[in-house]
Parts: C-alpha cells; structure tokens; sequence
C-alpha cells in the first residue's frame, strides 16, 4: 500500500510502498480517508519532544478519519511517540476500543481538520475553563485550536468573544470565525474585553500576560500551549490581586471517554454546518511538499492528507 514514511527524524516523510498492517489482538486496520498533519506530528519527527526519538522508518500521523466495516470512525495512534505506524496511509492500524464511530453526514475532510485541535479547544473551555452562558471569553491565536474556539465558545453560550491574532491573516480568520471583536496580540486588551471572564491560551508569553490584564476578579485563565514563549511575565501581583485561576490543559488528560464524548460533540457540530476550521486539501503523493509547508507556516489552512 502506499504510505507516507519518515526514515530519519527531522526530515519530510516521502511517498512509499507499505506491507498493510497486521492488526495485534484488540486492532484494526482502518481504511484510512483522511489524515491531517498536526503540529504533534511535526514535533515527534523532529526528535526533539519529550517523547524522544521515534523509530524510524515509521508512518506518521497521530489521527484520522477512516472506515472499518462500512462505518466511519476517527481514530487515534501512538505515531512517534512509540514504536508503530499512522494514520498517513492507505490503511492504518488503531485499537478497537479507541474507535469513535461518527454520524452520518460527517465530512471526513472537515472532521480531520477539526480534530483533537476542536477537541482541546472545547475541552479547554468547558471542563477545564468552565465556560458559563453569557461569559466573555479571549481567545488568543486563530490556528486551528483559536478558529475552533471561537465557534464553540458561541455554541456553548459566550456572551462576546475577544480573539486576537499576530497577523493580519489570522485576525480575518477570527473575524469568518465569528469573533465580536478583533485585535492584534500587542493591543491594549482592557480597551475591548475589561471584565473578561475566560482567557484561552495556546500562546503563554508575553500575549497571555497582556490578556490575563483584562480579565475580572476571580477570572479563570486556561493555557493549552507555549507557541509565544514558555515562560510568561505575569506579576504575582495580578495573580493575587484579582485571584485569577491558572490552569494548564493537555489532551494527554482524557479519559479515553472523555475523548471520545469530546469528538462526538465535535462531529454533531461539524455535521449540522456549525464548525469548521481552514483547512487544505493535498494527495498522500505529495506529503513531502505538504510537510514543509505545514511546518514552514505557509499552507491555506490545516493540511488534510486523502489517499
């Protein structure tokens, strides 16, 4: 079968020819339909997570969406994070009881691009930030996780959203996103969102710091990630003073129900038209290209790999 196939660390993967997996006792092989390429993907070929250096030659790809006996399904691997291969093929092999099965109607396309990214931004506002109706809510970066925060802090009954992007591009993305206000990552937040009730963060630095300004006495603030820093001038001071709650998310923390009730939400939103995230479309023949722009910062959107 054909397969995407990483042979050094830190380098593209490239088109190859694959034995089809042979499921262990509990697996599957999926028929894959489509795998997008994540920031996680990236950082485990790099070597350089904490995860360690994967086993090469290995097939990237930590998510997809596929079929197993007629059904559609997304579904998780451990691809350079432990030995064995991923979604980034014709067919990929994944435990049975990780399966989510999706309704009917589901785009593999949009559903791959959403993701775990949809899943940490609602997680990240509801369980972790404990989103109320009416509340106002910063969203910080419009990445896959920031557009996808924008819409399900509107689902889940926001009052206002803030996003706030570096560039101009970003800040277009928040506005089609449906954000009510949009800044740039160094604007005065107390001018647009004084008061706010929920910071999300995938940045940390020295834009969480500005944000984390804004919010009231008794404000939560949820960080998912460090992509502008991984340390945060923030005084104790703002802390103490307004007795802010800090707290860090990770999607490593589900439960695998958790994880699977999180993609299903995520499903039924994408389903009825109500979520979506920019995303891109590229032939499995050309991931090494893909790869690079992926990483680079230059593709349209999250890419989408179909066989």
């Amino acid at each position: 079968m054909r397969a995407a196939l990483i042979v050094r660390p830190g380098q593209p993967p490239s088109l190859a020819d694959r034995d089809e997996p042979s499921p262990a006792p509990g697996e599957v092989a999926v028929d894959v339909l489509a795998a997008p390429i994540t920031p996680l993907d990236l950082l485990c070929a790099t070597g350089t997570s904490y995860f360690g250096v994967p086993a090469t030659p290995y097939v990237p790809g930590v998510q997809g969406i596929g079929t197993v006996d007629g059904h559609a399904v997304w579904f998780p691997t451990a691809a350079g994070m432990a030995p064995g291969d991923g979604s980034m093929a014709a067919k990929a092999p994944a435990r049975r009881e990780d399966l989510v099965f999706l309704p009917d109607g589901v785009d593999p396309v949009v559903l791959a691009a959403l993701g775990l990214s949809a899943v940490a931004a609602h997680m990240a506002l509801t369980w972790r930030g404990e989103l109320a109706p009416g509340e106002t809510v910063i969203v910080l970066g419009c990445g896959a996780v920031g557009q996808a925060a924008i819409q399900l802090a509107r689902l889940a009954g926001a009052g206002r959203v803030v996003a706030a992007a570096r560039s101009s591009e970003g800040r277009d993305r928040a506005r089609r996103a449906g954000a009510d206000a949009v800044v740039a990552l160094d604007a005065d937040f107390s001018e647009v969102a004084a008061g706010a009730d929920l910071l999300l963060d995938p940045l940390f630095g020295a834009p969480a710091a500005a944000a984390a300004q804004a919010l009231r006495p008794g404000g939560r603030w949820v960080n998912l990630g460090g992509s502008a820093g991984e340390t945060c001038p923030v005084s104790s001071s703002l802390l103490r003073s307004r007795s802010l709650r800090l707290s860090g998310y990770t999607n490593n923390e589900l439960t695998a129900q958790q994880r699977a009730d999180a993609i299903a939400t995520v499903a039924r939103h994408a389903v009825r038209g109500e979520l979506t995230v920019d995303h891109e479309v590229v032939r499995l023949a050309d991931v090494s290209d893909a790869w690079r722009r992926q990483a680079e910062g230059t593709a349209g959107g999250r890419i989408v790999l179909v066989p």
